[in-house]
């Protein structure tokens, strides 16, 4: 698979047609607008950069603040029916709508406002109910100052210290851990009564104006004054609801409306101008370049001067992968690690295929995989999730391996008939009695996968003109004659009872390499023609390098063990699965079934998540890791956003 060829895109036009233009290219869903002012910068014209504030901005500030109530959400519909409405003519009916909405509101607040000060002081009279007094009389006397409240019972006793004071405290109620009173005293002593209450931890309670006569009485009256005004907001909120059903949609397109003209008008702050003139500069896939320019046939003031991306154009290129539809959804792993630049390597093909063969092969069982597979594609067809689609193939792929292995829920001999009318004696691969086997198959699986990704740097670094790293670096071509020689060796030596190792093969595949990985900045630039300079000593420069070629070598030992990983997990798998069925047979013949689909529910979900990220590590450490960079710009086409935040 590979990179989409992009077209750089200068617009030229009269300004009076800049926002048709904005509207076209938003039209189209196929141009990444980029900052003009970069590409125009080194003409000397005096290009100016707009940079206005945005006429829209208020009016959309006051539709997003709208109490339109909690349930209510913004969300995109066609505006044809009010595209005849000017700004003027929406702010004005929107202003009428704002008010009903806000009467609305109020009425509703101050009702609930209202209501709750009443449960306060209703809350406060649960407590007065022991005072057979005349509230209004008391709090309304001339010479002495009421303060209600409570008192911690502990403080309630430190009283008696104060019998010299000109106060009273008179409880009515006790709740265990406070006393609930009032206390009295005279107006030019209250001052210094507060202070001594507040000491002593004393929390007043402050009663609402309207509480008159006796608390048993303000406390019945406040029942029935709640009970009213519950049933005033209730058609309150009928009403507003009404409201919201009869004219929500109406704010939506105002909303919508003005937010496309808010966003369109945002994007002219890419746009330069010269004498009346506005450029716009952007990217546009190759394959979509004819739609495009179609858009623009009937503007008979506007030009379009196209060329190839990368051709002299100041701005980076934008990357947009080109997948097929079974590689397609494997693209979020590669956008999680960084998407390519625009003339380098698409990996999505190869992350698609190794990732399915590797988590198949790590996670083997053919109901389990066929499990995953269809919950994978649910998901996929409910929310159009990505990880959904993954989980179609690398469940079809799990399902496969499940075959070799003759597991089905952990069930090791179910397959066994199917085997046998194949004409096989047994299952193609018996885990447990396959060690050796499995785990040099995985190391091989990892030697195969490395190599690859040393080949494809090889071809990225000469595509680019890196010499240095296509020829000799540690992913280089140096790099892959060191590495398949020891391998090679390697295995001659566990295969046979020779040795490759001989003067001639350590001194032509192992040591020249090792001594070109050593010298591979100096021979990089003699033969990219530049003169190398050392920017330390000698010594620094034989020591760093030293090390880097120790690290070299190191790293291809582990980064190969890393894959032992694989066969890991496969015994792993075979070893909880037969926990599981281990309890079952402990269990008795009722209880059993149910240990078993928990069970095999239970390994789906943790190991199955383990080996999907490990098979993602794998991916990122040994593979990225070799010829990737990751550093590509998104390919993103103007487009409105149809959300409530206003930059």
């Amino acid at each position: 698979m590979s990179i989409e060829k992009m077209e750089f895109l200068t617009i030229v036009g009269v300004m009076k047609d800049l926002d048709r233009v904005l509207a076209k290219c938003v039209e189209s869903g196929c141009f990444h607008m980029t900052d003009a002012s970069k590409e125009t910068s080194g003409n000397n014209e005096e290009f100016i950069r707009l940079d206005e504030e945005n006429p829209y901005k208020d009016l959309l500030k006051r539709i997003v603040d709208i109490n339109i109530g909690e349930n209510f959400s913004f969300h995109e519909v066609s505006t044809d029916d009010i595209l005849a409405m000017t700004t003027e003519d929406i702010d004005s009916s929107f202003t009428q709508l704002e008010k009903e909405f806000k009467i609305q509101s109020d009425e509703i607040y101050e009702l609930n406002s209202k209501i709750k000060e009443c449960r306060q002081a209703m809350l406060q009279m649960k407590h007065l109910k022991g005072m057979h007094i005349d509230l209004e009389r008391l709090l309304n006397c001339s010479h002495i100052k009421v303060r209600f409240g409570r008192l911690p019972c502990e403080s309630y006793l430190k009283l008696s210290y104060y019998d010299n004071k000109t106060f009273i405290f008179m409880p009515y109620d006790d709740d265990g851990n406070y006393k609930w009173g009032f206390y009295l005293a005279p107006i030019d002593s209250i001052k210094e009564t507060d202070n001594i209450f507040k000491s002593l931890y004393f929390e007043r309670i402050w009663l609402p104006d309207f509480v008159t006569g006796t608390p048993e009485e303000e406390y019945s009256n406040l029942s029935r004054k709640i009970e009213k005004m519950e049933e005033k907001k209730s058609i309150a909120v009928e009403c507003r609801s009404r409201m919201i059903s009869e004219k929500g949609e109406l704010v939506n397109k105002y909303f919508c409306r003005i937010k496309y003209l808010y966003d369109l008008f945002e994007m002219r702050r890419n746009v330069t101008v010269y004498k009346e003139k506005f450029y716009m500069t952007g990217f546009v896939p190759k394959k979509c370049i004819e739609e495009f320019k179609k858009l623009f046939d009937s503007i008979d003031t506007v030009s379009l001067v196209i060329k190839p991306a990368g051709e002299g154009n100041i701005e980076k290129t934008p990357v947009k992968l080109k997948n097929n539809s079974f590689s397609k959804p494997f693209s979020m792993f590669v956008e999680m690690y960084g998407l390519p630049s625009y003339n380098g390597f698409n990996p999505t093909m190869l992350v698609a295929v190794t990732y399915t063969l590797l988590f198949g092969i790590m996670f083997g069982d053919l109901g389990q995989g066929l499990v995953i597979s269809l919950v994978g594609y649910f998901v996929y067809r409910k929310k159009g999730n990505l990880l959904g689609a993954i989980l179609q193939r690398v469940g079809l792929s799990s399902a496969f391996f499940g075959l070799v292995y003759g597991s089905v829920f952990g069930f090791e001999h179910a397959l066994d008939p199917l085997y046998k009318s194949m004409g096989l004696k047994h299952k193609p691969l018996e885990i447990m009695d396959n060690t050796m086997v499995i785990l040099l198959g995985a190391i091989v699986i990892g030697i195969v996968i490395i190599l690859i990704s040393i080949i494809i740097n090889i071809f990225i670094s000469l595509k680019h003109r890196d010499y240095s790293e296509a020829l000799f670096g540690n992913n280089g071509i140096a790099g892959l004659i060191l590495f398949s020689s020891l391998l090679a060796g390697v295995a001659v030596m566990m295969i046979g009872n020779g040795s490759l190792f001989t003067a001639p093969y350590v001194i032509c595949l192992i040591v020249i390499p090792l001594v070109i990985m050593f010298f591979r900045e100096p021979l990089g630039c003699l033969v990219s023609g530049k003169k190398f300079k050392l920017e330390s000593g000698i010594g620094d420069f034989i020591a760093s390098n030293f090390f880097e070629v120790f690290e070299f070598i190191l790293g291809y030992a582990t980064n190969t063990l890393s894959f032992v990983r694989i066969g890991g997990f496969i015994f792993s798998h075979a070893g909880m699965m037969s926990v599981v069925m281990l309890l079952s047979e402990s269990v008795s013949a009722g209880a059993s079934p149910v240990v078993v689909v928990i069970g095999n529910i239970f390994v789906m979900g943790m190991e199955g998540l383990i080996v999907g990220i490990q098979v993602l590590r794998l991916e990122f450490y040994e593979v990225f890791s070799r010829f990737y960079d990751g550093d590509g710009q998104p390919f993103e086409p103007v487009k409105i956003n149809y959300d409530k935040n206003i930059d």
